[in-house]
C-alpha cells in the first residue's frame, strides 16, 4: 500500500520546510518536491496544513484494574480515540499487584493490548522486591524490549514502592541499561492527611487536593532524584504538577544529572477550583493524582516546558465513568483516580501553546512526540519524519476549530475535563503504519492493527554512568 501526502509544510522538532511525503509498506519512503510515487498511490491533500510526526503519549492506563474497578477505556477504544486526536503511539503501564510475579502481570497486559488499533509499548511498575523481581527485570529488558520501570511513591497499603524497593530497583535498572520513572508524591503524608480530613468530616472531592499538597510532591521528587543520583541511573518524573517539583528537577538538571520531566495537558490548563464545585459529579470527574493545582503552578509549568526543563507532554489517560466515580460518594479517598485526554492533548497544546506564542511548531513536535521517542529509545523510528521511519503522521489543519465535548468525543467515558473548550488547530488526517486511520472526521481504526514496540536498553550511556557510580562508591580500607 502506498500513500502520498502532497502540498503541506513538513514540521519536525528541528525544522520546517515545504515538501511532499511518500509512504510505502508502512514506512516513509521519500520526502521532497514531487517524490516518485506509483500512479495508484492514495493522495492526501495537505495544502495549507502542517505535516508532523504522529503524537506519542508516553503515559496512559488503558483497561487498568484500579481501586476496585477497571478503567472504562480499553486498548482498542483508547488507541482509536488517540487517532482522532493525532496520536499514533502510546506507552502504557504494567502494574503488578503487591507480591504478583512481574512476568505474569506483563503477560496479562500483553493479552489485553492485542486489540489495540495503534502501536504500543509498556513501562513496568516495580511494586515490591525480591530475587524474582530482580530476575524478571532482566528478562523484561533483554527479551521483551522493556527499558523503563515505574515506581509509585504514593498509594500506601496498595502499590506504593518502599524506599528499599526503590533502592534495589534503581540499581538493577542501571545494571540493565533501563531508565526509572516515578509517580512522585509522599505516600505517608498523603495517607495521614486523608485520615485527618475524614476525621474532620471533609469527605467530598474538595478533600482530594487538600490531602495531596504541593510539598508532598516536591519532597518525593527530591527523594527520587537523590536515589537516582546514588544509583547512577537516569530518572523520568511523570505528571509534574507543581512549581515545587519543577524547581527540584531544574536544579538537578543544572547540576548535570540526567533527569527528565513530564507534564500533563490537564495540569497546564485546569486549576484546583474544579474540586470546589457544588456539583459533586463534576468535582469527582476531575479527581486524579496528583490533583489539579492553583493557577500559579500552571504558569510555572508552561515556563518549564518552554525552557526545556520539562521535555514531554502526556495525559495519564485513565477513564472512569460517573457510576464508577460514585463509589467515593461519601469518602473522597474511594473515588477512582483518573481522567481522560488522549483525544484532546495535541489540540489543547496547539491552541494554548503554539497559538499563544508559548511554543513554536517545532517545539510542539518535540514535546508531543520527538522527545518521548528519544527518551524511551524508539527514535527515529517514531517521533520523526525521516526516510525509513514508521509512517506515523498527522496532517494538522491550523485554521480548523472544534469545541470539545463528552457528547462528541471518541473516548469511552462520559466526562471530559476540557468540556466546552474551543480549540483551533486540529488533525485533518492521521496516518498510522502508512494507513489512513482518521480522515476529516471519519475514524477508520482497525481492532488489533497495533503492534507491540520493543524498546532497546541504553548500554553505551549506562556503561559510562555505571563507571561514574563505581568511582563514587566508598573503597574498602586495607588492614
Amino acid at each position: 500500500m502506498s500513500l502520498l501526502i502532497r502540498g503541506g509544510t513538513v514540521v519536525t522538532a528541528e525544522a520546517s520546510y515545504r515538501a511532499d511525503v511518500y509512504c510505502e509498506n508502512g514506512k516513509i519512503k521519500a520526502i521532497g518536491e514531487k517524490p516518485d510515487a506509483p500512479a495508484g498511490a492514495e493522495i492526501v491533500d495537505a495544502g495549507g496544513q502542517f505535516v508532523m510526526p504522529g503524537g506519542i503519549d508516553p503515559h496512559t492506563h488503558m483497561q487498568l484494574p484500579f481501586m476496585g474497578t477497571v478503567a472504562s477505556e480499553d486498548f482498542f477504544t483508547g488507541t482509536a480515540a488517540g487517532f482522532a486526536g493525532g496520536n499514533t503511539t502510546i506507552i502504557d503501564f504494567v502494574i503488578p499487584n503487591p507480591k504478583q510475579n512481574l512476568m505474569e502481570a506483563y503477560r496479562d497486559w500483553r493479552g489485553w493490548a492485542e486489540k489495540a488499533a495503534g502501536d504500543y509499548g509498556f513501562h513496568v511498575a516495580i511494586t515490591w522486591w525480591d530475587e524474582s523481581v530482580h530476575d524478571d527485570m532482566g528478562t523484561l529488558v533483554r527479551e521483551e524490549g522493556v527499558n523503563s520501570f515505574k515506581h509509585f511513591m504514593a498509594y500506601k497499603n496498595a502499590i506504593m514502592a518502599t524506599d528499599e524497593t526503590m533502592y534495589h530497583s534503581f540499581h538493577r535498572a542501571r545494571e540493565l541499561g533501563a531508565i526509572v520513572t516515578v509517580h512522585a508524591e509522599n505516600g505517608e503524608i498523603v495517607y495521614q492527611l486523608q485520615q485527618e480530613l475524614l476525621a474532620k468530616g471533609i469527605n467530598g472531592p474538595e478533600g482530594h487536593p487538600l490531602s495531596r499538597p504541593p510539598a508532598a510532591e516536591g519532597e518525593a521528587v527530591h527523594r527520587a532524584i537523590k536515589f537516582a543520583d546514588v544509583a547512577g541511573v537516569p530518572v523520568y518524573v511523570v505528571h509534574t504538577s507543581t512549581k515545587d517539583a519543577l524547581d527540584v528537577i531544574t536544579l538537578a538538571r543544572n547540576n548535570g544529572q540526567r533527569v527528565f520531566g513530564e507534564v500533563l495537558a490537564g495540569h497546564l490548563l485546569i486549576d484546583d477550583s474544579v474540586y470546589r464545585s457544588a456539583d459533586w459529579a463534576f468535582a469527582a470527574g476531575h479527581v486524579m493524582s496528583p490533583p489539579f493545582r492553583p493557577k500559579e503552578h500552571q504558569a510555572a509549568l508552561w515556563r518549564g516546558l518552554a525552557s526545556g526543563n520539562l521535555q514531554t507532554t502526556a495525559t495519564d489517560h485513565c477513564c472512569f465513568c460517573a457510576p464508577q466515580k460514585a463509589a467515593g460518594k461519601n469518602d473522597f479517598t474511594k473515588i477512582p483516580n483518573g481522567t481522560g485526554g488522549i483525544e484532546d492533548r495535541m489540540a489543547v497544546l496547539w491552541t494554548h501553546g503554539v497559538n499563544t506564542g508559548r511554543l513554536t511548531p517545532e517545539e510542539f513536535v518535540a514535546v508531543t512526540s520527538a522527545n518521548a521517542a528519544k527518551i524511551f529509545n524508539i527514535h527515529p523510528r517514531k517521533g520523526s519524519l525521516s526516510v525509513g521511519a514508521d509512517a506515523d503522521i498527522v496532517v494538522w489543519d491550523p485554521a480548523a476549530s472544534r469545541t470539545i465535548s463528552a457528547k462528541t468525543h471518541h473516548q469511552n467515558v462520559d466526562f471530559n475535563i476540557f468540556e466546552g473548550m474551543k480549540v483551533t488547530g486540529v488533525p485533518s488526517h492521521t496516518i498510522a503504519n502508512g494507513k489512513l486511520v482518521y480522515a476529516k472526521g471519519e475514524l477508520r481504526a482497525v481492532k488489533g492493527a497495533g503492534r507491540y514496540l520493543k524498546r532497546p536498553a541504553f548500554p553505551s550511556v549506562f556503561g559510562a554512568l555505571d563507571k561514574m557510580a563505581k568511582a563514587r562508591a566508598p573503597r574498602a580500607v586495607a588492614r
